[in-house]
């Protein structure tokens, strides 16, 4: 890869959609004229599309190289573009929300292969760097388009905004990045067991979906924890997801620009301050509290899936890392779904307090099961004659 830019551009890029998403969500249901329910059940449909985009994408990376991720983001700019100007009822958002979440599944898994490749390269913690600038362009894009919301421009042109910029970004890393397909090399070609190799970057992708649950249980459900237990208004109530996704950058930043913490540090040390400031949260009666104990969360949270996926990452071959990343981040992504619905359930069941206990829970079952999973994978690569660089 020539372009050492290119993973950051990409996240940013990716960070851009999401923030104008999140932002633009509202508008979009007003527009389309959805009841909760309906929205709802659109929601799903970006997961339902992403999922199979996850699966396959791996393959194309490997076959054409990283150089595609500069495509596939422009064809996320492109629907979400379309979702803004054709979707105007359940069926037409529907139809556009399995776009979304196709093109975005795709983009994550080429972007996530981009900044591994990178990783390999410069042995800097690039994936971890990756999704700090992701956090970053979250928080400025959804403030950019509430601005834009706020000054009275419509969704539509919100989007193209977010577009325009997507796709500057996704031009040049297809413009500057190494196009060449990998060639087989004699590790791969020899080693044989393809399915085989496959099923312990599931095991790792499997761990991974409980940090991102824990993460988006948290991004999902803090504001309304202030409104509902602490009687916030909703201006106030606003502070608990900017706050989690501040600390994840701030910290992401931190980590990333570092690597000499040892791997195991920052799996066993992030899920155990996860835990703890998800504990803090439960038993907050005050809004500080709340929010410091959201930051303790996101400070342990941030480093759990950048790290899982470098470490694991780290001594596949070129012309394998899209498969693994593929295998990785769809069983990841099934956490990042569901987070938000077990903390419904949870709360349910035993309160929203309870729910945050539960959210402490998936953190401490990944301190304890990162480990082992991080062994399959260690023993695959050293069985297949791949040596493993980096930090341990």
């Amino acid at each position: 890869m020539r372009f050492h830019l290119g993973p950051y551009l990409a996240f940013a890029a990716f960070g851009v959609f999401w923030g104008t998403w999140g932002a633009a969500l509202p508008a979009l249901r007003d527009e389309a004229q959805l009841t909760e329910g309906q929205l709802g059940a659109a929601l799903l449909c970006v997961g339902a599309g992403a999922l199979p985009a996850m699966l396959f994408t791996g393959r194309a990376v490997d076959r054409f190289g990283v150089r595609i991720t500069g495509l596939l983001l422009l064809a996320l700019a492109g629907s979400g573009i379309l979702l803004a100007w054709q979707a105007t009822d359940p069926l037409s958002i529907t139809i556009a929300m399995l776009l979304i979440g196709a093109t975005s599944g795709a983009s994550d898994v080429a972007a996530n292969a981009l900044a591994a490749l990178g990783e390999a390269r410069s042995h800097r913690r690039v994936i971890t760097l990756s999704h700090a600038v992701f956090s970053s362009f979250v928080v400025a894009a959804s403030l950019g388009a509430g601005a834009l919301r706020a000054a009275g421009h419509d969704v539509t042109f919100v989007f193209s905004v977010a577009g325009l910029l997507m796709a500057a970004a996704g031009a040049i890393v297809f413009i500057r990045g190494d196009g060449r397909p990998l060639s087989e090399s004699p590790v791969a070609a020899t080693s044989g067991g393809g399915t085989a190799r496959i099923w312990p970057f599931i095991a790792i992708g499997s761990v991974g979906a409980l940090g991102f649950a824990a993460e988006n249980a948290h991004q999902s459900w803090s504001a309304i924890f202030l409104e509902d237990e602490l009687h916030v208004g909703l201006g106030f109530a606003a502070l608990a997801p900017a706050t989690f996704a501040a600390a994840a950058a701030i910290t992401r930043f931190t980590v990333g620009s570092s690597a000499r913490i040892p791997d195991r540090v920052l799996l066993i040390g992030g899920a155990t301050v996860a835990s703890i400031g998800s504990v803090v949260v439960a038993f907050a009666t005050s809004i500080p509290v709340a929010l410091m104990g959201l930051a303790f969360a996101a400070i342990g949270m941030s480093v759990l899936f950048p790290t899982l996926l470098s470490s694991s990452l780290r001594g596949v071959p070129d012309e394998r890392r899209g498969r693994a990343t593929s295998a990785i981040g769809a069983t990841a992504y099934l956490g990042f779904v569901f987070g938000p619905v077990y903390v419904g359930m949870l709360a349910g069941l035993i309160g929203l307090r309870g729910a945050m206990i539960g959210v402490a829970a998936l953190t401490a079952v990944f301190a304890l099961a990162a480990p082992m999973a991080r062994r399959l994978v260690t023993g695959s690569n050293q069985g297949h004659g791949l040596r493993r660089v980096g930090a341990s």
